[in-house]
Parts: structure tokens; C-alpha cells; sequence
């Protein structure tokens, strides 16, 4: 069944990738148009979810956001098919690292990157800065059920010199590259809230206490790696900048959760500065202790 359910729709995802940008824009429009108010696909969440990261905004704000952010995330999800074909040349005139410069500095240390990401603006093409790297770049995934599509994904990550390492296996190879002498840039993005069962630490997101994944910064004290954020701002529509941002290259000397909440505060900035872009329809705040604003 799995293979029956990946042949019938690989073609209509292949194709989608080789339309022009203008037609693929306008598809997006559709599928948002179905999604946001056709279906309206966890609209309960986003309106729950802006309450509560947003209150000082008013409802008239936080329903342009919901908007925005329903076209940016289909936006962002056709943006993931159009990697099955966009060329290097094409990937890299819209998507650019602002200070790649920075990154080769922490190469020179001659230690691994934990580089932390965040589910804002696109992910997915950060991956882009592998091919300019010297390390081997490792992209942190949850593993897709259906084996055909992960074996896709893996496929077309690897045109972006991108090793995938599923999140059980994350320890592994990370210890395996160390032993070796494998020098790498793992990324991670951690701001989603962790599953009830594994709750470590709490800390404040968007004014709100929440609990937080801590893995990061705990493998980067254990392999004493360099820490670094990446800020990925959208430009204008299928464009997009990411600028590096370090956090620390000795982190055994920060104190336990530091790291974490360095990095939860940048993504904070983010937010704030350009909410639409955010991936509001998780459940973020589903696990919270008290709402700490004002």
C-alpha cells in the first residue's frame, strides 16, 4: 500500500515542481484558499495560539496574521516540492546566508556546529548552506512513515551535500563522528513543545511558561560543540535571507538551560518582528503552567 500510494503521487508532485513560479504561486493561492476557507485546517489552534503569543495585539491584527500565515504556509510547503527539481544555481539566488563568513570561523576552531533552527519562515531551504560549507552538513528529522517518501526526501536532500540522521539515532552518529573525527553541522530545530513523557525544563516562550526541548544544548555541552542560531527572514515571496547568529563556542561554561533560552529568545525576535511567517498551527502551548505577561 505504501508504494501503491507513493507511485500514484509522485508524478503529480514531480510536475508541480517544474511549474513555472508564477503558475506554482498560483496554485499555492489555491490550496490556501481550499485550506483556510474551505477546510479551515486547525483554525481553532492558530486563533488559540495568537491569543495567547499576541495579546497585546486586537483581533482585527491577529486575523491578518492568521491569514498570512495560513498563505505563507502553504507557500512553504509547495516550496518543499520545488526542491524535488529547482537547480543550485535557482536555490541559491533565493535563499542566501548573509554571513557565511561567520560559520568558517567556527570551522577554524576545528570543533562540530549545533546549529538551532526554528519552524519560521523556511526551514527546509536552509539546507543550502551545506553546499558552501567544508563540514558535513546533518539535517535532525522526524522519519516519515511511509519508507518510499523518506528514501525521496533523503534523495533530495543529499543534492545539498545533507546527511539526514532520524531523531532516535541523533546520539549515535553524533557520537560515532566524534570518535571518527568527522567534523559536522547538526541542525536542529527545537521549538515545538516536547511530548509530556519527556519533559525536562521549563522556560518562558512568548511570555508564556511552557516546557522546552533541551537535547541541543545538552549534546552540545557533552561533544562541547560550537552554538550557533540561524535567523531566517523572509524577503518578499519565495525569497529568503538567513543570517547566522553565535551563541557560544564553550558551552560547558554556560550554566544548564542557558543555551536553551538564548535560543528561545532569538526566535522570540523573530516572531515579533514578523508573525505571519511563524508555524502557528502546531500545538505549542499545549503544555503551559501559568500565562506570566504583564
Amino acid at each position: 500500500m505504501q508504494f501503491l500510494i507513493y507511485i500514484i503521487a509522485y508524478p503529480f508532485l514531480w510536475i508541480i515542481s517544474i511549474l513555472p513560479f508564477p503558475v506554482f504561486y498560483l496554485l499555492s493561492d489555491g490550496i490556501y484558499f481550499l485550506i483556510y476557507y474551505v477546510i479551515g485546517y486547525r483554525k481553532k489552534v492558530v486563533r488559540a495560539n495568537l491569543a495567547m503569543a499576541l495579546p497585546h495585539l486586537s483581533d482585527k491584527e491577529r486575523l491578518e496574521i492568521e491569514k498570512k500565515s495560513y498563505q505563507h504556509l502553504c507557500d512553504m510547503f509547495m516550496e518543499m516540492i520545488k526542491t524535488l527539481t529547482i537547480s543550485s544555481k535557482e536555490m541559491n539566488k533565493r535563499f542566501v546566508i548573509t554571513n557565511l563568513d561567520l560559520i568558517k570561523e567556527y570551522e577554524a576552531k576545528n570543533k562540530s556546529i549545533m546549529l538551532f533552527a526554528s519552524h519560521y519562515a523556511s526551514w527546509e531551504w536552509l539546507l543550502v548552506m551545506n553546499e558552501k560549507i567544508a563540514y558535513q552538513g546533518v539535517g535532525v528529522y522526524k522519519k516519515i512513515a511511509n519508507k518510499y517518501f523518506d528514501k525521496l526526501v533523503r534523495k533530495i536532500r543529499s543534492k545539498y551535500k545533507t546527511e539526514l540522521v532520524a531523531t532516535n539515532k541523533t546520539i549515535q552518529l553524533i557520537s560515532n563522528n566524534q570518535k571518527n573525527g568527522i567534523l559536522s553541522t547538526y541542525g536542529l530545530a527545537s521549538d515545538q513543545s516536547p511530548k509530556s513523557d519527556r519533559i525536562m525544563h521549563w522556560d518562558t516562550f512568548m511570555g508564556i511558561e511552557v516546557p522546552v526541548h533541551t537535547g541541543a544544548e545538552l549534546l552540545a555541552k557533552k561533544y562541547d560543540l560550537n552554538v550557533v542560531f540561524a535567523k531566517v527572514r523572509k524577503v518578499k515571496r519565495g525569497y529568503y535571507e538567513a543570517t547566522i547568529i553565535p551563541i557560544t563556542d564553550n558551552p560547558k561554561s554556560i550554566p544548564n538551560f542557558e543555551i536553551t533560552h538564548a535560543y528561545l529568545k532569538e526566535v522570540e525576535k523573530q516572531i515579533y518582528e514578523a508573525p505571519e511567517f511563524y508555524f502557528w498551527t502546531h500545538r505549542r502551548w499545549k503544555h503551559r503552567r501559568k500565562d506570566i505577561k504583564g
